[in-house]
């Protein structure tokens, strides 16, 4: 065995591996992305990134149906999608060990919503561990596996973006070495769930629930930590190192497994202590079910937004907090932008022209929605755009064009059958497809648009322009949108079809791609007027000086030329490879 200093994303990737994984199969989303991206790094592992999360969740259902441990790994929303799998899978069970990594997002750090998932533990009646730092979470998911396999059920193991992502020593074991079930035999009343064998497993996963009950009880990570019995806290997750930090004569317990609870453990907890608090993240969860069980809890006054920490544990507590600087109020503000050279820029800067009506989406292109380019309408869901579009042309009450975009990404998670939903149903609007040729919003992941597999390995590409068309779409056009007049030329034909259109705006992010006869340019002060168009693309590599007139950082420049396609008095001028030139920096 050897230590080494793991981010709990690693850490899970290595207890998977340790545990006998044979397949890890996912969708990338902050903060879980990275889980896949290690797990891969592992020779006798074979990973892949699904289209969608239901789909990894059913493909991984697939390979514990044929007897092998396999790994599912999604962030909070994306459990939302694989629902449906899930709650049923519950009843049939498994085959070999099946765990689905989920990692909740408390903050909104890098998500459109909070999500507590242990209520979805509760709800598809599956166990759930949670690790509060990367030791537990290697440990608590090889455990995982051999849960899953005992009680015949699918295994939740949820994260946080602090446990995710933050480093502490983890010490390695070596793999388990599992043989595959027998070669898979056809079992109708376990594998098929037409209602009446449903009825049939939904009486044993109660069974099975009560068995998990009893386990959990005697379960190695829940445990109590006596200290000080004036006051016990149970609590899980990383807030168990927000309250040892935070008050740390405080008696503890640590649950580590967040369904089923251990009530029995928790009334013997509660009988030590004479004030009993629940500390937890999100949803008061466990303090529901605490006060189910007629116990009473101290009213710690913690917020069920955002995140905690251990200054917030102190406060609520009335236990000395950190000394800490004042933070400084008067900063001007840093909004998040598109990057220097984003193709998605000359679409949003032809969209802010046409003053259309945009319902957007997923994605690094979100950012469209704030000034300067201020050109996005809407942004709820993976794949929504598409409908949402739809549905805003069915409204009727829209004066402008209605045009909905998505990334490739997304169009091939959940934007495909949008599309087909618009056909079907006669739809008139606009349809615009980013395609940058990657997930870039999480880290430039592939998907079956790019041709790039999760290992690297080349893919076919999926033809965006076919498969449209194949769906029954009338008017379909590809279009650079770094050609910035092309763009706007397309679109506008595009919204003025009178039937339902799609461009497809197809040119790789700018982090992925340089290309060698690309230089910086700089601005030409004679010429310029200063009239703020180029100042409006909202590129960070422009900005405005004391004097009004726009200056461009031309080590940020990558020559994209969107600014000079914009400025009508040829004031931006090209200066060679990162010099300096009139107003340059």
């Amino acid at each position: 065995m050897s230590r080494l200093l793991m981010s709990g994303n690693e850490a899970v990737a290595r207890g998977a591996w340790e545990a006998g994984v044979k397949v890890g199969v996912g969708y990338p989303g902050t903060p879980s992305t990275e889980v896949l991206e290690n797990l891969v790094k592992y020779e006798d592992v074979y990973c892949e990134w699904a289209p969608n999360e239901k789909v990894a969740a059913e493909v991984a259902v697939g390979v514990s149906v044929g007897g092998a441990r396999t790994l599912v790994t999604m962030k909070h929303v994306g459990l939302n999608v694989a629902a449906d799998p899930l709650f049923t899978l519950a009843y049939i069970g498994v085959g070999g060990g099946y765990v689905l990594l989920v990692a909740d997002d408390p903050g909104m750090h890098s998500s459109q919503n909070e999500q507590d998932s242990r209520n979805y533990a509760a709800f598809a009646k599956v166990p759930m561990l949670e690790p509060s730092n990367s030791q537990e979470a290697l440990a608590f998911t090889r455990a995982a596996f051999g849960i899953s396999e005992e009680f015949d059920i699918p295994v939740l193991v949820r994260t946080t973006t602090r446990v995710a992502h933050s480093k502490s020593l983890v010490e390695r074991g070596e793999r388990d070495s599992q043989p595959l079930l027998p070669p898979y035999a056809p079992r109708v009343g376990k594998w098929v769930m037409m209602p009446g064998n449903a009825r049939v497993r939904r009486v044993d996963l109660e069974q099975r629930t009560e068995r998990l009950r009893a386990f959990s009880n005697d379960c190695e990570f829940n445990r109590i930590e006596m200290r000080d019995p004036s006051l016990g806290i149970i609590v899980s997750g990383i807030a168990y190192e927000y309250v040892r930090e935070a008050l740390p004569e405080a008696s503890v317990l640590k649950v580590g497994m967040v369904n089923p609870l251990p009530e029995k453990l928790i009334v013997e907890f509660a009988s030590k202590v004479e004030r009993l608090a629940v500390v937890e993240e999100l949803d008061p969860y466990m303090s529901l079910r605490l006060k189910a069980l007629g116990l009473s809890l101290v009213e710690t006054g913690l917020p069920v937004i955002g995140e905690l920490s251990p200054d917030r544990i102190a406060q609520a507590f009335g236990a000395p907090v950190r000394e800490t600087r004042d933070a400084i109020t008067d900063l001007p503000p840093r909004p998040p932008l598109l990057c220097a050279g984003c193709p998605h820029r000359g679409v949003y800067w032809a969209l802010g022209k046409l003053k259309a009506t945009v319902m957007g989406d997923i994605g690094c292109y979100t950012l469209g929605a704030l000034p300067p380019l201020s050109a996005m309408d809407s942004c709820v869901c993976m794949g929504a755009s598409v409908g949402m579009a739809h549905g805003l042309g069915l409204a009727g009450t829209a004066e402008r064009p209605v045009v909905g975009v998505i990334g490739d990404s997304t169009f091939a998670h959940s934007g495909i059958t949008g599309v087909l939903d618009m056909v079907y149903n006669g739809g008139t609007g606009t349809v615009v497809i980013l395609d940058n040729r990657t997930t870039a919003m999480t880290g430039h992941q592939g998907n079956p648009v790019s041709g790039k597999t999760i290992s690297g390995a080349e893919a076919p590409m999926l033809d965006l322009e076919t498969l449209v068309k194949a769906l029954g779409v009338p008017w379909v056009r590809t279009v650079d949108p770094l050609d910035m007049h092309a763009t706007l030329a397309v679109l506008t034909e595009a919204t003025q079809t009178g039937a339902m259109s799609v461009v497809i705006a197809k040119s790789p992010c700018v982090l992925l791609v340089k290309r060698d006869d690309q230089q910086p340019f700089a601005i030409d002060e004679d010429l310029c007027t200063a009239c703020g168009a180029c100042v409006r693309l909202g590129c960070p590599a422009i900005m405005k000086a004391a004097s009004g007139h726009p200056i461009i950082d031309t080590a940020s420049c990558v020559g994209c030329e969107q600014c000079v396609q914009v400025c009508r008095f040829e004031a931006i001028v090209s200066v060679g490879p990162a010099c300096d030139f009139g107003g340059g920096l």
